[in-house]
C-alpha cells in the first residue's frame, strides 16, 4: 500500500448560542399519507403494526413547542413547504450559529441513539487525552466489546497513538477504538459518569448513558434535540471537527518484530460525505455521525454549510427501508432548511450550556427526569474561543474557510419558558 497522507476534510464549525426573539408557532399539517401495504396474496393489505406513538408530554427544555409531540414548524410567506417524504420518528433543524430551531418533529423523544451517542464520548474525553499519547492495548481494555459491534481493527499488544484511536472511532465506529479510549480514561464506569455530567452541564437532559460507544441497552436513550446540542459542542472544538470531517485514512495494523508495521486504509461511514453506497456527497458536508443498531434503527447528525448559513440535522430511526434512507432524509431536511432561511420563525432555541455566562435573567433547565442523575465531572464544557479553520482536500464540500465570532444569549432560558 503505497504511503500517503491521511486525507482530511477539516471542518470549520464555531458555533454561537442564540440571542433571539422567537414567535409562537403551529403544528405543520401531517406529511401526505404512505401507500398502502402489500397485498399478501389473497387480495388484501397485509396488516403492518402500528408505529410507537411519541409521548404526549415531553421536556419542553429550549421551548414548550418542541415538547408537544408532531411536527413544528412556522412557516412565513414565501417559505418553502417541508418535505413530505419524511418518516422519522424523530428530527430536528437547528441554525448552528445563531441556534435557532427551524423545524422539529418530536424533537424530546427519547430513543435509542446507536453510534451517535460517540458523539458525547468524544465531546467527553477528547480534551482529556493528548493526541500524541500512545498506549498499548491489553485483554482487559477490549473487555466488553459487546457482540456484532463495529469495530476499526485495534489489537491487544499492539500501539496506538490516541490520534489514531479517534480516527477509528469517528470514521468506522469502533466499539473497540471506543473501549481503548475509555480505559486511558480511567474505565467504563468512570467514562459512562463523565458523559452523564456532561449531557447535564450541556443540558441535555433527555439522554441516560449506560454505555459510551452507544451499544444497544433499553435504557440508553437521547433525543434528536439532545444530539443537535452535543453535536454543536464537539463541533466548537478543533479536534472534534477534524476527526469528524475525516473522510478517509491510515489506520495501524499488524506490528511484528523486526518489519515495519503494516497500515490500511479505512474510510468514514457518512455517506454524505463519502458518497458510498449510491448517495451523492452533500454540498457543504461537516460530519458529524452516524449510528445503525437493531433497537435504534439508523441514527444520523450532520453539519453543513452553505454560504453563510451553517445548519444542523438530526434524524432518528426513519421508518422508510433501506440503509440510505436516513442520509436521503437528513439531506431533505438540509435542502429545506438553506431554502427557508429568513422565511421561518423559530420554533425553539439550543440552549447554552448550565455553566454558561448568560447573565441572571433566567435559570437553568431542569430535568424532566425522576431518576437522579449519574456523577462525575466532565470534560470540554460548551463555552470557547471561536475559531477559523480552513478546509482540507475535499474544500468543494467543507464550505472553505471563515472566521465565527460566537456570544452568549443575555439571558438562559429554562424548562418551560415560552418563547415569545
Amino acid at each position: 500500500m503505497s504511503a500517503k497522507k491521511t486525507a482530511l476534510t477539516v471542518l470549520a464549525a464555531a458555533l454561537l448560542v442564540p440571542a433571539m426573539l422567537v414567535a409562537p408557532a403551529h403544528a405543520a399539517p401531517p406529511p401526505s399519507s404512505p401507500p398502502a401495504p402489500p397485498a399478501d396474496g389473497k387480495g388484501q393489505p397485509q396488516k403492518v403494526p402500528a408505529a410507537p406513538a411519541p409521548p404526549v408530554s415531553m421536556s419542553t427544555v429550549g421551548g414548550s413547542l418542541l415538547g408537544q409531540p408532531g411536527t413544528q414548524v412556522n412557516l412565513l410567506p414565501g417559505a418553502p413547504a417541508l418535505p413530505t417524504s419524511l418518516t422519522g420518528r424523530s428530527w430536528i433543524v437547528a441554525d448552528a450559529e445563531s441556534g435557532e430551531v427551524l423545524a422539529a418533529h418530536n424533537a424530546h423523544w427519547r430513543l435509542p441513539p446507536a453510534s451517535t451517542m460517540k458523539m458525547l464520548f468524544a465531546d467527553t474525553v477528547l480534551p482529556s487525552l493528548p493526541k500524541d499519547q500512545v498506549h498499548k492495548v491489553t485483554d482487559e481494555d477490549m473487555e466488553g466489546v459487546g457482540p456484532g459491534s463495529s469495530l476499526v481493527g485495534v489489537k491487544e499488544d499492539h500501539e496506538y497513538s490516541v490520534h489514531d484511536l479517534w480516527l477509528g472511532v469517528f470514521l468506522r465506529s469502533g466499539n473497540d477504538a471506543v473501549h481503548v479510549l475509555s480505559a486511558m480514561n480511567g474505565g467504563i464506569e468512570k467514562t459512562v459518569k463523565d458523559m452523564q455530567a456532561h449531557a447535564e452541564e450541556l443540558q441535555a437532559l433527555d439522554t441516560h448513558v449506560v454505555s459510551p460507544d452507544g451499544y444497544d441497552s433499553p435504557e440508553q436513550v437521547s433525543s434528536a434535540y439532545d444530539l443537535t446540542l452535543i453535536a454543536r459542542s464537539g463541533l466548537q472544538k478543533q479536534d472534534f471537527r477534524e476527526y469528524c470531517g475525516t473522510v478517509e485514512a491510515k489506520f495501524p495494523g499488524l506490528q511484528e518484530a523486526g518489519k515495519p508495521r503494516d497500515f490500511f486504509e479505512i474510510q468514514n461511514t457518512n455517506r454524505l460525505m463519502t458518497g458510498a453506497g449510491g448517495i451523492s456527497p452533500y454540498k457543504g458536508i461537516a460530519g458529524v455521525k452516524n449510528g445503525n443498531t437493531t433497537m435504534a434503527g439508523s441514527t444520523f447528525t450532520g453539519a453543513a454549510q452553505q454560504g453563510s448559513r451553517k445548519l444542523l440535522v438530526t434524524v432518528m430511526n426513519p421508518g422508510a427501508g433501506g440503509a440510505n434512507s436516513v442520509y436521503e432524509e437528513t439531506a431533505a431536511l438540509f435542502d429545506w432548511g438553506f431554502a427557508a432561511a429568513g422565511k421561518v420563525k423559530p420554533v425553539g432555541e439550543l440552549v447554552p450550556p448550565k455553566g454558561a455566562d448568560t447573565t441572571s435573567h433566567g435559570s437553568p433547565a431542569q430535568s424532566h427526569e425522576n431518576n437522579p442523575s449519574a456523577g462525575g465531572a466532565g470534560a470540554g464544557g460548551g463555552a470557547g474561543t471561536a475559531l477559523g479553520v480552513a478546509g482540507g482536500a475535499l474544500a468543494v464540500l467543507a464550505g472553505g474557510a471563515f472566521v465565527v465570532n460566537r456570544r452568549w444569549p443575555r439571558g438562559r432560558r429554562g424548562r418551560g419558558d415560552e418563547l415569545v
